[in-house]
């Protein structure tokens, strides 16, 4: 007999958020007293596994909601993680404490392999990450899907679309001083001042909201105890914001143990699969050793296809898998979610699909949208339209059960302002 949802008891459990907050104070005193910063990656993975499951903000969702209900709060969630981040990134820079670095840009990668993902994550029900904190509460389809989406990039990476990946990674753009193509590189305006605009614009934006939607009923009042901000979900913009000032402190993390670029989950995803299904190596635990120093292992010991294992990538994943985990213990909500076969398969293929947009992409939702439309990256941007497109018409094809006559009359809805 299969128990139904109301047989669980959905009761808070407050053991796996203990464990976690133990092992972060643990990861972050090794961090302090070894002078390894490396390890700063696992607290960072559990506090956005934590803040992407108590707002339920997956990439997936966020824009398929738009046209499915017509409602924009967690694509509005996740931009506020964006501005979030911006903002911060340029505090950071203007005291010195990290040195920007944008992904250049691969117009061809990011175009095709964004279309790729976006129709995978709705077939999968979820982005990488969206994956993994869907996991953690039992989710069947996200736990499949986990399976086959590090298959989809090893086959970008080291398989069959290896070459294809090389050719049109050779389709690169460049600014006029030979960097990467940012929006100052382009506009000339500095970066502080667009995160200044952009971050008053979305304030105003949320004011304004705020003020339209004043007189609705009000959605709950909550229980107005301590624990209820850790044991109730939380709104999209709330998780946004959390989410951002996580961002900011992963490229302060990720700065300091020699990677200098924000939270990604795609090759973190791909890492902890070859090490359970390969055996040669190159591990990278920190900054380049200094010339003087002894490489371990030197390039004569390093064999022919070995796998490059980044493992503050690798712990940063495992820890977002923890902190969803200890998000889902406190929601009541730890527990196998079974689906239909035929959404089972899907979500294999849907998973696949994923993988490979995200390995041509060079990165998912976490990388390219969340972390490279932060630093104002034109590449990310169009990575994250072609993505948002694929979205769209894939949710309207496999949910909607649209057809191609019906498709401009449900697109013209999206802009349509409610009454």
């Amino acid at each position: 007999m299969i128990a139904s949802e109301k047989d669980f008891d959905r009761r808070p459990r407050w053991f796996l958020f203990w464990l976690n907050v133990l092992a972060a104070l643990g990861f972050l005193l090794a961090a302090v007293m070894t002078r390894q910063w490396i390890w700063t990656a696992v607290p960072v993975g559990q506090l956005f596994g934590f803040f992407l499951a108590k707002g339920d903000l997956c990439g997936a969702s966020a824009f398929s909601e738009v046209l499915l209900m017509r409602d924009g709060r967690k694509s509005f969630g996740l931009w506020t993680a964006i501005v979030t981040a911006m903002s911060l990134f340029a505090a950071a820079q203007a005291v010195g404490w990290v040195t920007l670095a944008p992904k250049p840009l691969l117009w061809a990668s990011y175009i095709l392999g964004g279309l790729i993902f976006g129709t995978g994550t709705v077939l999968a029900g979820g982005c990488i990450s969206g994956c993994l904190y869907k996991a953690a509460g039992g989710n069947l389809n996200s736990i499949v899907a986990l399976l086959t989406i590090p298959a989809g990039i090893a086959f970008v990476e080291h398989g069959p679309l290896t070459k294809i990946s090389g050719a049109l990674k050779s389709v690169k753009s460049v600014s006029s001083s030979g960097g990467p193509v940012t929006l100052p590189s382009l506009t000339g305006m500095p970066f502080w001042a667009w995160a200044a605009i952009l971050s008053a614009g979305t304030v105003l934006l949320a004011i304004l909201f705020r003020r339209r939607t004043a007189s609705s009923p009000s959605g709950g009042s909550g229980s107005g105890t301590k624990s209820s901000l850790l044991t109730r979900p939380w709104k999209p913009w709330q998780a946004g914001l959390a989410i951002g000032v996580m961002v900011a402190l992963s490229l302060i993390s990720s700065a300091a143990s020699g990677r200098n670029y924000p939270i990604g989950i795609t090759h973190g995803v791909l890492n902890i699969q070859e090490l359970v299904t390969d055996n040669q190596f190159v591990h990278v635990f920190g900054p380049p050793v200094a010339a003087s120093q002894p490489a371990s292992p030197t390039p004569s010991k390093v064999a022919a296809g070995a796998k490059k294992i980044t493992w503050w990538l690798v712990l940063v994943t495992g820890g977002l898998f923890s902190g969803a985990l200890a998000a889902a213990s406190l929601s009541g909500r730890i527990r196998l979610s079974p689906k239909p076969p035929s959404q089972v398969v899907t979500a294999a293929g849907g998973g696949f699909l994923v993988g490979v947009g995200a390995g041509l992409a060079t990165g998912c939702v976490v990388g390219n949208v969340f972390s490279g439309w932060a630093l104002l990256s034109v590449g990310m941007f169009l990575f994250g339209i072609a993505m948002i497109l694929a979205n769209w018409i894939t949710t309207y094809f496999y949910l909607m059960n649209g057809t191609l006559a019906d498709m401009p009359g449900t697109f013209r809805l999206i802009f349509k302002r409610r009454r």
